[in-house]
């Protein structure tokens, strides 16, 4: 039996270019079995398939047929978020740029646990962490141009980020570094709409059982804040978001920094959903406020169009980040790192990281803000199109305009668990994918829009498909 091939080293480029045409055409051919944005008959249907596909696990002998089979059961088996019908979740179709950025971080397969293993890799993160960590602290827009980071004068401390595998990552750290800098009494406030990974890190870190404010409006109310960080002893620590996960609303974060400053407390921003208006000159305006938070989470496998997982957590002040500093000698030898060897164990709480820092910076570098700010305003714009779609039709409830790019609607005069068998019956037929979200005690189907090749054509199909759904017997 022959060696396999490597994916890199000389011989490398011959062993994948056959390779890639097999998985491109079984893609291609998965795809079109699929038939739509879902596979059709539900959960035990997709299962049947893929069993079938996959049979044995470990064989007793190879198949070297096995990169097509499974590829292709993949793709006839996926939700494929380029599907303009495909608007459940924070789930953004990735560019092809960054995805084949994503192929040469696999080939090489550097792991930044050490400068050895990594070492343009570690470099090309310190810069593009540090000039997206810029972005996030920069001095707000003037009227005398477009807003561009500000110098920094003196020995005033750069800010700095650390890249992660998403928010829940982002905010666990975001957490840790609050605790480590405040103590194991600080407690985490936050409203209703704040995203479940925060009070969940509260509880792995083992700090006080959080204390969530209640936010009619769906967003954190600043005047509730200031009335908890009254009647609670502290430290605290705020999580303000900009963008929930159901509705994308973005919390008053002007006055929420104020009340924090106020009250001496830490504030966290969670911004994996909103972040991405940053880079657009017409909406980043929303995200004022954002620059005053010590740590704020940014994911640009939302709003950025980056295969998963594309994470980081920016912070103000890079002291912070003494906290996750480990010593191993394998890694990091106090004489390695005097004689000038960067030390990347304090970069992140794992150990083994593969470079996703590569596609980020591709995708930056080939679009540029004024490319990847469209992007952002295409989404938006798709978003008020929609909610003026069901806006304007009379067997439908709009919830409300959209902030970012979520839409929450329902078929009017219905009930939650006709929602709800509209949503699934769509999902089963394998025909739109939507999410489900629950405000004002009401369940309302959700369309998150992170596909810029939408149009409005999509959208009045989107429509029909669920109002057909819904006056479909059951």
């Amino acid at each position: 039996m022959s060696t396999p091939s490597l994916a890199s080293g000389p011989q490398g480029p011959h062993a994948l270019r056959p390779l890639l045409d097999t998985v491109l055409h079984a893609l291609d051919e998965g795809a079109h079995a699929r038939g739509g944005p879902l596979p059709a008959g539900g959960p035990a249907a997709v299962a049947a398939r893929l069993r079938a596909a996959l049979g044995d696990v470990l064989p007793e002998h190879g198949d070297p047929d096995a990169l097509r089979t499974l590829v292709h059961a993949l793709a006839e088996g996926a939700a494929d978020p380029a599907d303009p019908l495909c608007a459940a979740h924070l789930h953004c179709p990735p560019l092809a740029v960054a995805t084949a950025a994503d192929l040469a971080a696999s080939v090489l397969n550097p792991s930044l646990d050490s400068w050895d293993q990594a070492p343009a890799a570690s470099e090309l993160e310190t810069l593009v962490a540090r000039a997206l960590a810029a972005e996030v602290y920069a001095e707000p827009a003037t009227p005398a141009g477009p807003h561009r980071p500000s110098p920094h004068h003196g020995e005033k401390p750069q800010p700095d980020a650390l890249i992660t595998t998403g928010g829940t990552e982002s905010n666990q750290l975001a957490l840790l570094l609050a605790r480590e800098t405040h103590g194991p009494r600080l407690r985490l406030i936050c409203g209703v709409g704040a995203h479940h990974s925060l009070p969940r890190a509260a509880w792995l870190l083992g700090l006080p059982d959080p204390v969530t404010i209640p936010a009619p409006t769906g967003t954190l109310d600043p005047a509730a804040l200031d009335q908890a960080l009254t009647a609670l002893p502290g430290p605290h620590l705020v999580a303000a978001t900009a963008g929930t996960t159901d509705a994308g609303l973005i919390d008053p974060l002007p006055e929420i920094a104020a009340v924090c400053g106020a009250h001496h407390a830490r504030l966290h921003i969670d911004a994996a959903y909103g972040g991405g208006l940053l880079l657009s000159d017409r909406h980043r305006e929303k995200l004022t406020g954002l620059n005053h938070a010590h740590t704020v989470t940014l994911d640009l496998h939302k709003l950025g169009w980056q295969p998963v997982a594309a994470g980081l957590l920016a912070v103000r002040d890079p002291h912070d980040l003494t906290a996750l500093n480990q010593h191993a000698d394998y890694l990091n030898a106090d004489d390695d790192t005097e004689a000038g060897l960067p030390d990347l164990l304090g970069r992140s709480l794992r150990t083994t990281r593969r470079p996703d820092i590569l596609k980020i910076a591709v995708t930056l570098k080939t679009l540029g803000r004024t490319g990847l700010g469209a992007l952002v305003d295409q989404v938006c714009d798709r978003a008020q199109e929609f909610a003026a779609l069901v806006h304007d039709h009379p067997g439908f409830e709009l919830y409300d305009r959209p902030t970012i790019s979520t839409v929450l609607f329902r078929p009017a005069h219905t009930t939650d668990a006709a929602v709800a068998a509209v949503r699934r019956k769509l999902l089963h037929q394998g025909r739109a994918v939507l999410g489900r979200a629950r405000l004002d005690g009401r369940l309302w189907l959700k369309a998150t829009l992170l596909n810029p090749h939408t149009r409005p054509d999509d959208l009045a199909t989107l429509l029909t498909l669920v109002e057909k759904a819904a006056d479909e017997p059951a």
